[in-house]
Order: structure tokens, then sequence, then C-alpha cells
């Protein structure tokens, strides 16, 4: 019997910093220590608040260490472990308290957080079946198989309002009710885990830190809509949740949850994994089946909807890795229980991947109707370095950017889709004063014109024109019409393009058209760039009675654009400056400004 639990982060965030190197000091200076017997170490997924990586809990002290360094580890050891005197230095500020360590759930990162599908995820090992058995795991597959027939547990979801997290927010319980209804000698059930929007990492978590949900989950499905295979494609740049993916399905084979005759039910189910080679194209739903299926992954025309011939021509339901992580606790609690979260429309909760300009980057899950003031502002915890909200940015390349006239929106499928953007798979990218909406637009747009399949006329070519007025727009050569033009060929991709990506394509310029027009006019009009972002309507000044003479601003220039005497004002020439910002970065008497 251990005395103490080591949980250190082994996502890929945690991982990327060095979390795997801690754990092996960490089991090197027990043994040293002599209390490899008393102490255990337990790599876990990720605990949310990547923001501070690598993170490490002890219990039964809940001690949080954020941003551990693999040179800190005998310290801790020694102190805490040893001798029962936490490190006040690493512990995260937020659960230090007069009287001692606070719970984490106190705190303002997770106090109005309500984690269902990542409810595993930083506390159990991700790599043992036992684990997740041991928090309630494989209980709803066994209350279906036993107790409840395929059209109960249907029923169930869909009393339970639960909607598809990957995008439009299909009811999950519809969709899989309509593949039930079609017969066949064959149907599959498949995952989308391919998540290829910019900024969003919910679906890897969840594979990285409590994969058997999801294996649960498509079980279930299986049996509710009469599929003996599934398929989970899974992105070949996720190699950690591919690895543990491996891992759980093995073990589960070990343990007869998968394969034949399943809890003696007569039912028999496997899962395979198809790796995704990180086409964005292929997190559309008929693309990723024809990229299962062995060929290049271009959507097909809708109807035939997948339900009633998608993979391989057979009845097949398709959900993302979210969307199925909540089915073992629905079956489990109960549809009412998932009901009583969230808005009318809009059931249960949303993981969002917290990114861009705020404190407390990492994962939430929050239930619906949240604002996104709470999540930004508490906990996210703000705008760092003093500056406002501009906007955020939801549903990546296919969304829109939310300004600060909705900062007090409820966050639901509806409310988002009113204000031009969309819940997607739960990216969400702060912006503060400094970011330019019109470079955002077309870093987005940039982003999909590289990843269209190139199969239908109005998103391979209608992007590319709309990327060129933008670009013309950024370099301050565009002229008003040329706005008229750009709005008139968004509304045509958006009704012509054959799948999803090119319809939504034009969502992100859209909107900050409808919300930023002021910004795009100045560009035009004025030929300057509000936040001073775009680079060619930028210039680089010295401001003479701030220069000391230092000379260390045309030391750094690459461009040797910079002259001036030692103690004497400098000047730019702007016809040889690159506009790099070096000098400016470089100015120690904030001397150097750019309008």
């Amino acid at each position: 019997m251990y005395r103490s639990h080591v949980l250190v982060c082994g996502g890929t965030g945690c991982t990327s910093s060095g979390s795997q190197q801690i754990i092996l000091k960490l089991r090197d200076e027990l043994e040293n220590q002599g209390l490899s017997n008393e102490v255990s170490v337990v790599q876990t997924g990720c605990h949310g608040l990547c923001a501070l990586g690598p993170i490490m809990i002890v219990y039964p002290d809940a001690a949080f260490y954020a941003l551990v360094k693999e040179e800190d580890i005998p310290e801790i050891v020694e102190e805490h472990l040893l001798k029962g005197r936490p490190v006040q230095r690493l512990l995260y500020d937020e659960t230090v308290t007069p009287g001692g360590i606070k719970a984490l759930s106190d705190t303002d990162f997770y106090r109005k957080q309500h984690r269902i599908a990542l409810r595993n995820c930083g506390v159990i090992n991700p790599e043992c079946i036992e684990e997740y058995i041991g928090t309630g795991g494989y209980a709803a597959l066994g209350k279906a198989l036993t107790e409840m027939t395929p059209d109960e547990v249907i029923q169930e979801l869909l009393d339970s309002g639960l909607r598809g997290r990957g995008g439009a927010g299909f009811p999950t319980g519809l969709k899989w009710k309509l593949a039930k209804q079609n017969d066949a000698d064959q149907k599959y059930v498949c995952c989308n885990a391919d998540e290829g929007d910019p900024g969003a990492f919910m679906d890897r978590s969840v594979l990285e830190g409590d994969p058997h949900a999801l294996l649960e989950a498509m079980t279930i499905a299986g049996y509710a809509i009469g599929a003996s295979q599934g398929f989970i494609y899974v992105r070949a740049e996720y190699p950690i949740a591919v690895d543990r993916l491996k891992i759980a399905i093995e073990e589960s084979r070990k343990m007869e949850l998968l394969g034949d005759d399943i809890f003696g039910s007569g039912f028999s189910f496997n899962i395979d994994l198809r790796l995704g080679a990180g086409a964005f194209v292929c997190g559309e739903e008929t693309a990723l089946m024809v990229s299962i299926e062995g060929n290049r992954g271009e959507p097909r025309p809708r109807p035939p909807f997948p339900a009633q011939k998608g993979l391989f021509g057979k009845p097949t339901i398709l959900n993302n890795v979210e969307t199925y992580a909540n089915v073992p606790q629905i079956i489990l609690n109960g549809s009412k229980w998932f009901a009583s979260m969230g808005t009318e429309k809009s059931k249960g909760t949303k993981v969002f991947a917290l990114g861009g300009k705020i404190h407390n980057t990492g994962l939430v899950e929050v239930p619906m109707g949240t604002t996104l003031r709470e999540i930004i502002e508490e906990i996210g915890g703000g705008i760092p370095d003093g500056k406002k909200f501009k906007a955020a940015q939801t549903g990546g390349p296919s969304g829109g950017c939310i300004p600060a006239e909705h900062y007090d929106i409820p966050i639901d499928y509806d409310n988002l889709l009113s204000i031009g953007s969309m819940m997607g798979s739960g990216g969400l990218i702060v912006m503060d004063e400094t970011d330019c909406m019109v470079d955002i637009a077309k870093f987005f747009l940039e982003f999909t014109v590289e990843e269209s399949c190139g199969k239908c006329t109005p998103c391979r070519i209608g992007t590319k024109r709309m990327l060129e007025i933008l670009e013309k727009i950024t370099k301050g050569q565009a002229v008003l019409e040329d706005l008229d033009k750009l709005e008139e060929l968004c509304y045509y991709i958006k009704d012509n393009s054959a799948c999803g990506l090119g319809q939504t394509a034009p969502n992100p310029v859209l909107s900050t058209l409808k919300f930023f027009r002021d910004e795009y006019e100045a560009h035009i009009v004025d030929k300057t760039c509000p936040a001073g972002v775009c680079k060619a309507l930028l210039s680089y000044h010295i401001d003479a009675d701030k220069c000391k003479g230092c000379t260390l601003c045309s030391r750094v220039c690459p461009a040797t654009a910079i002259t001036g005497s030692v103690k004497n004002p400098h000047v730019i020439d702007q016809d040889k400056c690159i506009k790099c910002g070096a000098c400016m970065d470089k100015c120690k008497f904030n001397a150097i400004y750019k309008k």
C-alpha cells in the first residue's frame, strides 16, 4: 500500500516540456531515498492547465506543482515526499492559502468547470485498464448489453439532447436511429479523431488521457445500431494518442471487452485504427470514410447520407471523440441528468481549447450557456499585460470572430450561429487590441486554400480569389469596391461548394467584415493597419527627444537602414527599412515606435 501518489501529466503539452524526463528523475530519486515502495508515480493525461506544465500533483496532500523542472525533483522528494513539507515556491499560487493548500476545484480555473468528457483526464493512468474500470469504466457497456435493448439505448441518447461536438451539432441519438433503421449485412461505427482546426486539441487530450471512454462508447454505439466493426480515424501527428489507443484496444481485447460475445451477451464488436496524413478535408465525414477505404480523401455528394450508405457503401455512423466521451456517462446516469445541464437546445457541457492572448492556456469543460466573458475572464484568467479583449475566434477556419459587443453571449450552438460563428470542435482563440482582424481573416483563409481538396471549383478557385483580395487589402493596394467583390465571393462559395469545408470557408471573412469593417476600410482608404500588424502598411520611426544615441538600434538592423552618431538622435531610412522590428525590440529607451 502506497502512502503517497504522485501524478505527472503525460499529455503532449507537458511531454514537450520535459515531463518524461521528470518521471524518470522522480523514480530515480525515490529509489535513492528508499521510497519506491511507499510512493507511486502515475503518468496521467492532460490536467487542463497547459500554461503551467509540466504539472505534478501529490496526493493525499493535493499539492499542485506547476512549471516543474527536472532539477526541482530532488528538492520535492527530499522536502515533501520524505519530510512532509511541500515546496512552497513550486506550488500553483491559487492553491496556496494561509491555512495550507486548497483543493484544485476551488481555484478560478476549475471552479466553474463541470467535467464529463474530461472526467478522467489527469486523474488516471490511461495505459492501465484497471484504473479506468476503477472509476466506473465499462459499467455503461455492461448495463447497455445486459439491461437495455438497442432501441432503449438510442432513446436514452435522444432524450439526453446530446448533439455532435465536432461541428454543426446534429442530434447524436437521431443519427444513430437513422443508421439502425437501415438494414444491411454489415454496419460500421466510425470515430473522427482527425481534429484539424488550428488551436484545437480537445479530442487529442481525451485520447491521451482516457482512451477507454472512447472504446466503450463506440462499442455501445455498435450494439445500438447493429454494427460489429468500428474504425478510429486519428491523426498520425498524434503519436502519444495513437500509442495509448493501441494499448487500450489490446487491453480491452484481453479482458474480452472487445471481440466476440462481450459480457456473454452474444454481441461481438471490434475496433481498428486508421491513421490520417493531416489533410484537413478528411475531417469532413464523407472524405474521412473515403480515406479509410484507402482512396484520396475527397468528399462525396450527399444524399445518400452515411446512415444510409457510408463506409464501404454500408450504413455508418460517425461522431467525434468528445461526442462519444459523453455516451457512457449518459447511459450510467440517465438522460435527465445530462439534460439538466446546458440550455434548452444545447444540453450538457462543451470542451474548449483556450489559446491566444489569455493567461490560462489550456482545456476547459463548461456547461453549455456559459458566457464568453466567464470563460475568458474567470476561467482563463483574462488578457495578459492589461490589454483589452477584442475578439474570440470559435470554430476554427469554419467559424467566425465574436467581438467585444457579444462578450456576454451565452455560448451554445444557436447563439453562435446567430452572430455568424459556430461551435465547431471547440477551439477558442482569444485576441486583444494588438491583433489585426483583416490579418486574422487572411490567416484562416490561407489555411483553407492550402487544405482544399480541389474537387469543386467554388472552393478551389473561389477561396484563392478571396485570398488575393485580402492580400491586396493588407498591402494597401485595394479599393473600396474590392470589399463588395469579397462579400459577393463569400456568399457564392457558401452556396455552391460541394462540402462543409468550402461552405464554411468564408465565415471568418464574413464575420470580420460584419463586426470590424472599419479596419478593412482603414487599410484601404487610410493605408494604415490600426493594430500595427500588416507589414506593408507599417513604418518605424525614432523619437529624437527620447533617442540617446546609444547606437544599439543601428547595430542590430539587418538592412543598415539606421544612421546616426554616438550620443546623437538616429534616423531610419524608410526606403531601406525591411520592417523587421529588431530595432524596436532592442531599444532600451522606448524611442522607436511604429505607425
